[in-house]
């Protein structure tokens, strides 16, 4: 095969990838070097001339003349008579420049150099991609789903970039279909081997955060700031804002008229519950204003260990506490505050663990999930609320209230 027959061979790569024609002919000039030091030991003697507008290439390999039967090196040196079959007037000390053509390197060299140039292009595609993907970390991307498998969802950009969406970095009522978009944060990005593995992301705090600057102009513009954001994906979420423009209501530009700003992005997060919070340095009104809906009576810190106790009224505490403990647990993560809910009047009142010799834990955690962590919180509700706000069976509330009215009976 001629030079440029196989060039143009090689060429056909670069309609398949991202490879410019100038890119291609270098990694061709190494790839050739290569096969040349297995083919003749070194390469320092050869000039290759690559014509990246013809698509063609020239290899020269440059030997000195010596007298016949003084070659101590084929690669370096060529006898008079080998010589002056190439020109009839070469003289002992010249140099003689030999055309090579790659059909003379033999048919598995030319195989392996084609695997090997194959191999290159996939390589140097793999870093541009790798590159391209490394600077929008952090940042949303869109891409279809190509394949559902079961720890993970395969997706592929506009330009066949594979993207691994993992089943842990997805809301848990995602459902998506094959040929559906997905938007999430591209969380990192690593090169396995010589391959880019890219990991998407939906439950990143940091998919929040940018779909804020995505969906509120004020927040693109840089007139209100994020400060933190925290969630339980799919669950509930809390996002302190910030605006130095004190013309600007940073809560009501989020959330807008009757929640319209917001609403596309709690439908994008599986309707996850968003409270916006307005940030402040003051950090007892913060620690007030994150346990919001409820109502803080008054509030003790101990700044040296970053705890907060806050006294409630009674009917306060599940607010403050929330479905599931999950009001009181994002409240402690948005302010860095370990947060304790002390219900008023609770002197004359008996901790629930207190009768763990009598009720199980796991029934106490239960209680405490629903706000009920004293014997009174528990004995001033009816059967039926508790059995409502509780994952409870009737017969055991009733069999603890027994155990209650008891001790308060003793």
């Amino acid at each position: 095969m001629e030079n440029v027959a196989l060039i143009e061979s090689f060429s056909e790569f670069k309609d398949d990838k991202l490879i410019d024609r100038v890119t291609l002919m270098a990694i061709l000039e190494d790839v050739l070097r290569n096969a040349l030091k297995k083919k003749y030991g070194d390469d320092d003697n050869f000039d290759i001339i690559i014509n990246p507008d013809k698509g063609d290439l020239e290899i020269w390999r440059n030997r000195i003349v010596v007298a016949d039967g003084e070659v101590e090196d084929e690669n370096q040196e060529i006898e008079l008579s080998e010589a002056q079959k190439i020109e009839p007037d070469f003289e002992v000390g010249e140099d003689v420049a030999e055309e090579v053509k790659l059909i003379n390197l033999g048919r598995r060299s030319i195989l392996a150099l084609r695997q090997n140039l194959i191999s290159k292009i996939h390589e140097h595609d793999n870093t541009n991609i790798y590159k391209q993907f490394k600077e929008l970390e952090g940042e949303i991307y869109t891409a279809e789903v190509h394949h559902i498998r079961h720890r993970a969802i395969i997706l592929l950009d506009d330009e066949g970039n594979e993207i691994i969406l993992p089943k842990d970095r997805q809301i848990p009522s995602d459902f998506f279909r094959k040929g559906e978009n997905v938007r999430g944060v591209i969380e990192s990005v690593e090169l396995k081997g010589s391959k880019p593995a890219i990991i998407m992301s939906r439950t990143s705090p940091l998919f929040l955060e940018k779909l804020f600057e995505q969906e509120i102009p004020e927040v693109f513009d840089g007139l209100i700031t994020v400060k933190n954001v925290v969630r339980i994906p799919g669950e509930k979420a809390k996002v302190a804002v910030d605006s130095y423009d004190d013309r600007i209501d940073p809560v009501g530009a989020c959330v807008g008229m009757k929640g319209s700003r917001i609403h596309g992005i709690v439908r994008e997060l599986g309707n996850e519950n968003i409270d916006v919070i307005n940030y402040t340095n003051n950090i007892q009104l913060f620690i007030t204003r994150a346990l919001s809906p409820a109502r803080v009576t008054s509030l003790k810190l101990d700044e040296e260990n970053k705890r907060a106790e806050v006294l409630l009224k009674p009917e306060e505490v599940s607010k403050a506490i929330g479905r599931g403990g999950h009001n009181i647990r994002l409240a402690g993560r948005l302010t860095g505050y370990e947060i304790d809910v002390f219900r008023e009047g609770a002197e004359e009142d008996v901790e629930l663990t207190e009768f763990s010799d009598e009720i199980e834990e796991w029934i106490i955690q239960e209680f405490s999930k629903a706000g009920l962590d004293t014997a009174k919180s528990i004995l001033e509700q009816d059967v039926d609320d508790l059995v409502k706000r509780t994952d409870l069976e009737e017969e055991t509330i009733v069999e603890v209230i027994r155990i209650l009215k008891e001790e308060f009976e003793d």
